[in-house]
């Protein structure tokens, strides 16, 4: 099976294009330079040339705060792409997993989200992922939707990255605590999108590394492995403005894993811990 990577030149892409070539599955890797998501005559001239039997859609506009003030980038990318995208695929009888992400909810509470619980995006980047995701599945049959959430890895920006450059540029930095969810890392996530896109069992999932943590958390345990002395003090929401609102639960349950037989992934903090032992 040819399995085709968009946004393979991305944070989350790049490794799942990478997993699917140690795996000995052929691969095509696609960027920006390759086709425009956004043309769909584009898509389909791409999808009839190289005739791939699967896809795991990686591109999107995921720029939270920005999509704001771009809405109609956003949307054009994260929707219109994804519809494209998914009509070639189900055009070309080939399977597709579309990333998703956590803020399809906009929830507050703290009890762990199933899959089918009740959707209200407070920004403007989750309404159009949520959109993207009926899409996808109104458009293919053969479709994987996974959610992830607060995703870094060594491609691209991230927050990890951000965290270990301003540590070492400052000696507190001010991280919000009443947001608590997972991190997902980007190698572990890629593997499982690997050994899901061999399988039938289409439908929807969540996808983050295992255990809860806050923000700040999240940063403190980032300075304890970048060795640095920069002190994290939690804060909430409310202190730390953004253009985009974001939902305090981010906390995903797993059950949808387990209930196809898919392993869970490892814990963030070990996920941390190899993120920073391959720096």
């Amino acid at each position: 099976m040819k399995v085709l990577v968009t946004g393979a030149h991305g944070q989350l892409g790049a490794d799942v294009a990478a997993c699917l070539d140690a795996c000995g599955i052929e691969t095509l890797a696609a960027g920006k330079k390759d086709f425009d998501i956004t043309d769909k005559a584009c898509v389909d001239r791409y999808f009839k040339a190289e005739k791939p039997g699967a896809v795991i859609h990686c591109a999107a506009y995921t720029a939270v705060d920005r999509a704001e003030s771009e809405s109609e980038l956003c949307r054009r990318v994260n929707v219109e792409g994804s519809e494209n995208i998914a009509r070639a695929a189900q055009a070309a009888g080939a399977k597709m997993l579309y990333v998703s992400t956590d803020y399809v909810f906009g929830s507050n509470g703290e009890t762990p989200l199933e899959t089918d619980d009740p959707k209200n995006p407070l920004n403007v980047y989750g309404q159009s992922k949520l959109d993207g995701e009926n899409a996808v599945l109104a458009a293919c049959e053969k479709a994987f939707i996974v959610r992830v959430s607060w995703v870094f890895g060594k491609n691209g920006a991230n927050f990890v990255k951000s965290m270990v450059r301003l540590g070492e540029q400052n000696s507190e930095l001010r991280v919000v605590c009443d947001q608590v969810g997972s991190p997902s890392y980007t190698e572990d996530l890629a593997a499982l999108f690997c050994s899901m896109i061999k399988t039938e069992k289409y439908g929807v999932y969540h996808a983050t590394n295992e255990g809860f943590c806050s923000w700040a958390d999240f940063a403190a345990e980032i300075m304890r492995h970048a060795g640095t002395d920069c002190r994290i003090i939690p804060i909430p929401s409310a202190q730390y403005k953004t253009d985009a609102l974001r939902q305090l639960n981010s906390r995903l349950s797993k059950a949808s894993l387990d209930l196809n037989g898919f392993n869970r992934l490892p814990h963030w903090q070990n996920a941390l811990e190899r993120y920073f032992e391959t720096d």
